[in-house]
């Protein structure tokens, strides 16, 4: 214990005063964050046998040898990472990959989905003494870190051990833009921002609002989305076996997916479905709601309307009386997205909300179609449709009924031809983005870490 006060000590004084203040309210709030994660485990909202991981205490010994430690808070930012810990595992097999992430649902997708050599850790929650305590333990080298992870004891007790970092797929909205440039944590922010070697970001926005917050120039590159690489590559995937009998079931009807979508939209999502059905009497729609959880609260509120629904978690089949198919499933929705021909991705239809990834509808051939409230996903909309004007489609509730309707009505020809738009402009998105993205990690981070 008394190591760590030292260590503390010592790292708090170079972050400044506002640093000092940050590290200290962290400090005498460190029981209260230690009781926080004791109740989220009994919600079920920490992993029940390793929330150990949270305080910094590792499961597992560190290997020998190098250590590259990638850190991603969730599920999006988690896979957009792959493209990165595949190019790392061949160009650096004898090194050790280390991928952390913060919420048991990132957690339980990255373990079927992350090769059988990287280590899968929970990071440590953002007080002196778990971070000291994780740092201590695995000893990294390189730390790279994912779209908008500036966690201060995280990043400055980091920097303080000598270990390069990088933040790929750096976003910045303007939200966080105006939370970080307030007079008390602007001084913080600029003492993060400092201590990075790389930062990748998704667009000149938001390089304009690292710089502000004080970031230098010469460390900012642009690369392309990650998430466009991984969407491509999770495409040529083959699909799931065990949705064979679903695939047979969805060739007779016609069918839309209403994915990633929120409680906030659900009331339109069954007003949509009420309306499509006077038009397409045989109407199959897809629920893939973005918490699984919701999943028998959104199948109660569809069967009092009279409808039969079926859900994916208990193994119902999707017969001809059934009209809205439940995906209440983690890992599953790239599977359903190569099954059906046309996608909503949801979290757009109202304002609060900010949007999801849209590069895995249209890597799988779908016609995409999203609402206007997308935050930082603009500017993805915008890259696709300057590639192919019919590659996305922004629609408000009634512009969702008309293109749903129209497009369940056509012709297969008319629909594959937006089908093809979709799938070529993502593709063209996502071209060399991973060799450029790897290219910067090697010379900015990994140069100076022995292979």
């Amino acid at each position: 214990m008394q190591a760590f006060e030292v260590e503390q000590h010592r790292s708090s004084t170079t972050w400044g005063w506002v640093g000092a203040l940050y590290s200290g309210v962290m400090t005498a709030i460190t029981p209260l964050l230690d009781l926080s994660v004791h109740c989220r485990r009994w919600q079920g909202r920490e992993h029940y046998c390793r929330w150990r991981e949270r305080m910094g205490y590792a499961s597992r010994e560190r290997p020998p040898g190098v250590v590259i430690w990638i850190h991603a808070v969730s599920v999006g930012e988690g896979i957009s990472a792959i493209p990165v810990i595949l190019r790392c595992r061949d160009a650096r097999p004898l090194n050790t990959i280390l991928m952390t992430t913060s919420t048991v649902g990132a957690h339980s997708v990255l373990e079927q989905r992350l090769p059988p050599e990287v280590i899968l850790q929970f990071a440590p929650i953002d007080t002196p003494m778990a971070v000291q305590r994780f740092l201590l333990h695995w000893t990294p080298q390189a730390a790279i870190f994912m779209e908008s992870e500036l966690w201060p004891t995280l990043v400055l007790e980091t920097a303080q051990k000598g270990i390069p970092l990088a933040l790929l797929n750096a976003r910045m909205s303007l939200k966080s833009f105006e939370r970080w440039s307030a007079a008390p944590m602007q001084p913080l922010v600029a003492a993060m921002l400092s201590q990075f070697s790389l930062i990748a970001p998704l667009s000149t926005k938001e390089a304009i609002r690292y710089q502000i917050l004080g970031a230098a120039p010469s460390i900012i590159h642009f690369a392309g989305n990650l998430k466009y690489a991984c969407a491509v590559a999770d495409a040529q995937k083959e699909s799931s076996s065990g949705l064979a009998d679903i695939e047979a079931a969805l060739k007779d009807r016609k069918v839309w997916l209403a994915a990633s979508t929120h409680a906030e939209e659900e009331d339109a999502i069954i007003r949509i479905h009420k309306e499509l059905k006077n038009w397409v009497p045989r109407l199959l729609t897809i629920v893939a709601p973005r918490q699984p959880s919701r999943g028998h609260a959104i199948m109660t509120r569809f069967r009092q309307q009279g409808f039969g629904v079926a859900v994916r978690s208990e193994g119902h089949q999707i017969s001809s009386n059934i009209d809205v198919y439940m995906v209440d499933t983690l890992g599953e929705l790239n599977h359903f997205y190569a099954m059906v021909p046309i996608a909503f991705v949801g979290g757009s239809l109202v304002q609060g909300l900010a949007g999801h990834n849209l590069a895995e509808a249209a890597a799988a051939g779908c016609i995409v179609l999203t609402g206007y409230h997308i935050g930082h996903f603009q500017e993805m909309v915008e890259e696709m449709q300057k590639m192919s004007p019919l590659s996305v489609q922004q629609v408000d509730e009634e512009g969702l009924v008309d293109n749903l309707r129209k497009f369940l009505t056509a012709e297969d020809s008319y629909l594959d031809e937006r089908r093809a738009a979709a799938d070529g402009a993502l593709r063209a998105a996502a071209s060399g983005v991973s060799t450029r993205v790897w290219e910067l990690l090697e010379s900015c981070i990994l140069k100076k870490v022995l292979i």
